[in-house]
């Protein structure tokens, strides 16, 4: 008994027959006049949303606590105005 593998020569097709193409999956289809949005965006954006009224809300709350720890009390510390413009380091010394 023959004992290995058989040496089986692989034929190559010749250059001009073409190849089959198997079928893509194209996945959703969009229209044009409809598309659908993508879902990270959509997610950013109530978060960021979110947080900008946590922090809005615990400002408030804050101010509300300092005005009722501080009646009938002079306060020590400078609170700055939010509408007021910032002022540079630099531009105090001169």
């Amino acid at each position: 008994m023959a004992q290995g593998k058989i040496k089986a020569n692989k034929t190559k097709l010749p250059s001009c027959q073409k190849t089959k193409k198997g079928k893509g999956n194209k996945g959703i289809q969009q229209r044009k006049n409809a598309p659908i949005q993508p879902k990270k965006t959509k997610l950013i954006e109530t978060n960021q949303l979110k947080k900008l009224m946590s922090k809005k809300l615990n400002e408030a709350m804050e101010d509300e606590l300092r005005e009722h720890a501080l009646e009938g009390k002079q306060s020590l510390t400078k609170k700055r105005d939010p509408n007021e413009p910032k002022v540079k380091k630099s531009d105090k010394k001169k």
